[in-house]
């Protein structure tokens, strides 16, 4: 058996059965984006990383250092802000082959200390290795949150609405133009593309008002796609989910680069990912609420995009011509491993 065979998601499923019982200290271990550590202090601690890989994640020739080192730490963030924590520590991993330019090391450093510093946190220390292949950039973000306030992928009910800040489809739609700059789209369009893939921005201060609203029952980022971590979410709760395809909050910008494209947009606002927009599960109550809430708290708009249903996992996508296309039938989001 290959790890192909068995994709991202297999793999880590197999790893964590080989690990034995975490202890009573760890209060959420393998199974979410973020670990959650009970220390000694009155918040929970939080632990994530992240790993970008040169023509894996990124290019140099359509990315500059300084914008990569923005992202490498804004993905990390994300998952921060999807527990509704803050981010206070961060330790570098950095393999690079030897004669790489040290303007590079410089440019990314740049950037991850203006990232890093946006969401309030700090550089620690980290480690430099030689590698004879691709740059490697791998951070382990250190973060926390008040124990009454963490949010998790588990805990959606059926009767749930399903919401997600801001907007689907346009880091595709950035990913799309590095590789077709030849499309003809408003120079407006393609900016706001291309900003939205290469420099993506974490909802940070949007998990912390939706943490503290109380009534946020499960919360993810948007990074594999939105059907795939919505099934993240519907598979950690033992329930399934529909998506209502013609309330999916797509921008002018996507739809744009779409049409150059010839596809629809509503394809890459549901499998796109990399978006990392929050997606959470509330009662129905309280979506005005939530919407007045992120209005109020920054200006981040938010919608309702469909509805958690009693068990199977599963995600089914209602179209807007009526038809149902279930999770299996289209594109399951980025799996390091599966080829997608």
């Amino acid at each position: 058996m290959r790890v192909r065979d068995l994709g991202e998601f297999g793999l880590i499923g197999r790893i964590a059965r080989a690990l034995p019982s975490p202890p009573s200290n760890v209060i959420v271990g393998i199974g979410d984006d973020v670990a959650v550590l009970q220390g000694s202090g009155a918040d929970y601690l939080l632990a994530t990383c992240d790993v970008q890989v040169e023509h894996v994640h990124f290019r140099l020739n359509t990315t500059t250092p300084y914008q990569l080192g923005r992202k490498v730490v804004a993905i990390n963030v994300s998952d921060i802000a999807a527990m509704g924590g803050a981010p206070l520590w961060g330790l570098v991993s950095l393999a690079l082959p030897p004669d790489t330019d040290v303007s590079f090391v410089d440019g990314l450093y740049e950037g991850m200390a203006e990232e890093m510093g946006r969401a309030g946190g700090s550089i620690v220390g980290g480690n430099l290795s030689k590698i004879h292949s691709e740059i490697v950039i791998d951070l382990c973000l250190m973060g926390s949150v008040a124990r009454d306030k963490v949010l998790l992928r588990k805990g959606a009910e059926a009767g749930d609405l399903v919401l997600v800040t801001g907007f689907l489809g346009d880091s595709r739609a950035g990913l799309e133009l590095l590789g077709h700059p030849e499309w003809t789209v408003s120079e407006d369009a393609r900016q706001r593309a291309l900003e939205r893939h290469l420099t993506p921005q974490p909802r940070l201060r949007e998990g912390q008002i939706l943490a503290g609203l109380g009534c946020v029952h499960a919360m993810a980022d948007v990074s594999d796609g939105l059907v795939s971590d919505l099934r993240h979410i519907c598979g950690a709760g033992r329930v399934g989910a529909e998506i209502w395809a013609k309330d999916l909050p797509i921008s002018s910008a996507c739809r744009e680069v779409a049409a150059a494209a010839g596809v629809d947009a509503s394809t890459w606002a549901r499998t796109g990912g990399e978006d990392y927009e929050l997606l959470f599960t509330a009662p129905e109550s309280m979506a005005g609420k939530i919407q007045e809430a992120l209005q109020n708290g920054g200006g981040t708009s938010c919608r309702v995009i469909g509805r958690i249903l009693a068990g199977p996992v599963d995600v089914r996508i209602c179209m807007p011509d009526g038809k149902t296309v279930t999770q299996a039938e289209e594109s399951k989001g980025w799996d390091h491993f599966s080829g997608s």
